[in-house]
């Protein structure tokens, strides 16, 4: 690369950012979430979801700090009724099942203790991604690995968007947080393919 391109990258780098603008996973955090636990409410889980795990690392990799307890956050991020439902969409000659559409939706809110009472800061709300695949009765296995990796894209797609609504709710109850203008967001179009 010259060096007359690296300066030209590097500057429209430096405008992209100085307009609001930043790649997903690189936003400066709401001082909300410098601090804060990350909740999943669901008692019947034996292991952590894809979207709580993702939804922590990309508060982490924008440099806020994920707390164990509430009682140590400055405030608590809860996410409750995570929902994954399959829908039949076509039906093929033999009667069976060969395309689908994979549907998961979480709600969430973000609260904080003040003065020893609890302060909502953000209002329950829902968010849902849906994606579609088709499946082979000639290839059971590996249509399963292949909805299990789905299943995973969706949630960490999910943790992305729960992250972009918290900040734009937080940047719209604060008048002197930046706004908000995220980078590249995942398609919403059902089907949309996912990456590899």
């Amino acid at each position: 690369m010259t060096l007359i391109s690296r300066t030209t990258v590097l500057l429209l780098t430096a405008t992209l950012a100085a307009c609001g603008f930043h790649p997903v996973g690189s936003r400066p955090l709401p001082k909300a979430l410098k601090s804060v636990h990350v909740e999943l409410v669901d008692p019947y889980r034996v292991t952590t979801p894809p979207v709580e795990e993702a939804l922590k690392a990309r508060i982490v990799r924008g440099g806020g700090e994920v707390k164990s307890k509430a009682g140590d956050a400055a405030t608590v991020l809860r996410l409750t009724n995570l929902q994954e439902a399959q829908e039949v969409l076509s039906i093929g000659t033999d009667g069976r099942a060969i395309e689908y559409r994979l549907v998961t939706r979480v709600t969430f809110e973000m609260r904080r203790t003040v003065d020893g009472k609890s302060e909502v800061l953000i209002a329950p709300e829902s968010q849902t991604v849906s994606r579609d695949y088709s499946f082979s009765a000639q290839q059971i296995l590996a249509k399963e690995a292949e909805e299990a990796r789905l299943r995973r894209y969706i949630q960490d797609e999910l943790a992305e968007r729960v992250l972009l609504r918290v900040e734009a709710r937080l940047a719209g109850a604060d008048p002197d947080a930046p706004e908000v203008k995220p980078g590249i967001v995942p398609a919403d179009a059902a089907g949309a393919a996912p990456p590899g």
